[in-house]
């Protein structure tokens, strides 16, 4: 793969003709356009291992054929800390039984702060002598460890990795763990981390945010307004968020394990429900709502529960539910502002972020 900085701009520049004309219809700004480094961009990369000539390789699969492999020696778009670590852990394995035996995918985790954890996964119980060899290979790479078998996972140092991003001014600490969603483009983020900081604007009211995952956003826009409630339905990435808001002394957002439908139907007094018992809803002045949702978009009644705030602010990584939801909100708010982020370089996949204000 070249990376040619010329056919980068020209993807670039089809991506934000794609966005400009999807958001045309209600009359949107021209959009920032925040640019991706050409390589070493990916902080996290999955491997499957194939055997061939009696040793494995990292390998992909293109998505037109699962069945024939693609070796890889180096992947470019990773970062450097994983192109680093991937000839010393084949290295590894080539030279280790208990690593290598029935080992069948590898995954990378890393951090722009120079954190690194590797996942190793196998089709077969981990015994003392993976255990032992594991310990070893952690050590002499730096790394966290986690050995991942049916229904087992051991962990060697932390199963999570520690970022560090700045953000107006501040530099914020994130716990990431590993099997949990964080954002694959450090560089990418932290552009669109200080974008919403600077969208949302210092605010007298409160903030609510839905699909606050580990606290990505969380974190610097809580320094934002008074104070926060913040929802999010995995367990895993609402514990890395509670720690998140520990180690960065962010006291004024309360965090709820409710499903974006579930807090609709709680502030819409539908049903009560337990998780919420002791927070006064009543006590919250929201003036602005924050939602990161997945690619499907909002459902139809989170997207009318945004209509009743003044400001919308808005990140997505699918341009066309994106629209679809401005779409429903278009008759009450109007787009201030609008944001391109190019977190997937190369794809044509894109991330995108406007800020709605109340006409």
């Amino acid at each position: 793969m070249t990376f040619d900085s010329q056919a980068y701009a020209a993807q670039l520049q089809d991506k934000v003709t794609r966005l400009r004309d999807l958001l045309a219809p209600f009359d949107a700004p021209e959009p920032a356009v925040f640019d991706s480094p050409l390589k070493n961009f990916r902080l996290r990369a999955e491997f499957r291992l194939w055997r061939e000539a009696g040793e494995r390789h990292y390998a992909m699969f293109s998505q037109d054929d699962k069945r024939t492999p693609i070796l890889i020696e180096e992947f470019p778009i990773a970062s450097l800390r994983i192109n680093q670590l991937m000839p010393q852990l084949k290295a590894a394995w080539q030279a280790s039984a208990p690593l290598s035996h029935k080992l069948f995918q590898v995954e990378f985790l890393t951090t722009l702060a120079g954190d690194a954890m590797i996942t190793l996964c196998y089709h077969r119980p981990l015994d003392e002598h993976w255990h032992a060899a594991a310990a070893k290979l952690a050590t002499d790479l730096g790394v966290s460890i986690i050995g991942r078998s049916k229904g087992k996972r051991e962990v060697i140092g932390h199963d999570y990795v520690v970022e560090k991003l700045d953000v107006g001014g501040r530099t914020f600490s994130y716990r990431q763990p590993e099997g949990a969603f964080t954002q694959p483009n450090g560089t990418v983020n932290q552009k669109m981390l200080n974008w919403a900081y600077q969208a949302l604007g210092d605010r007298s009211d409160d903030l609510l945010e839905l699909y606050c995952g580990n606290g990505n956003f969380t974190l610097p826009l809580a320094t934002r307004v008074r104070k926060v409630l913040a929802t999010e339905i995995s367990k895993t990435s609402v514990n890395a968020a509670l720690s998140n808001l520990s180690e960065n002394a962010v006291d004024n957002v309360t965090l709820v394990r409710l499903s974006a439908e579930e807090l609709t139907e709680a502030l819409n007094e539908v049903r009560p429900f337990r998780r919420l018992h002791g927070i006064d809803l009543k006590s919250y002045e929201f003036g602005s709502v924050f939602v990161d949702p997945p690619r499907a978009g909002m459902d139809p009644d989170t997207c009318e529960l945004t209509r009743r705030f003044d400001n919308i602010l808005y990140i997505s990584c699918n341009p066309d539910t994106l629209a679809a939801n401005i779409a429903q909100l278009n008759d009450t708010h109007r787009i201030t502002r609008c944001a391109l982020f190019d977190q997937f370089p190369w794809t044509h996949h894109m991330e995108s972020g406007v800020l709605l204000t109340r006409r």
